[in-house]
């Protein structure tokens, strides 16, 4: 797959109650805004389960993060819907890989900004 300066990408995920529950078993984090709703009856979604959402793009193109920096700025409840959008912004070649950077800003469905970060790390050209 061909990377270069300027590629951008996009994903969107519905959070559920249940993909909480799962991530809270799986993590052990399981703070009481994450298993009980609050006034309004929402659950909150995890940062980390939020941030799974960019995380899925890098996957996409077999991308190793060595480094990655989470902005987190709104709470996800269970229903919301995040969008993130990234794009590359160096490629530098290096043995038996590419480096890679590439930001990205997660949105919620009503076009608020929930999470926005960096993240640097590599593609490997051979196996």
């Amino acid at each position: 797959m061909k990377i270069e300066v300027g590629q951008k990408a996009s994903h969107e995920r519905t959070f559920t109650v249940r993909d909480i529950e799962l991530f809270a078993e799986l993590s052990g984090d399981k703070g009481e805004h994450h298993v009980r709703p609050d006034s309004d009856g929402r659950v909150m979604v995890h940062g980390l389960l939020t941030a799974t959402v960019p995380t899925k793009l890098g996957g996409d193109i077999n991308y190793i993060a060595r480094e990655i920096s989470w902005e987190f700025l709104r709470p996800v409840f269970a229903g919301d819907t995040v969008r993130a959008e990234s794009v590359v912004t160096s490629v530098e070649p290096g043995e038996g890989h590419l480096k890679a950077a590439i930001e990205f800003v997660c949105y919620n469905q009503h076009g608020k900004e929930v999470l926005r970060g960096k993240t640097r790390g590599i593609i490997r050209t051979t196996a």
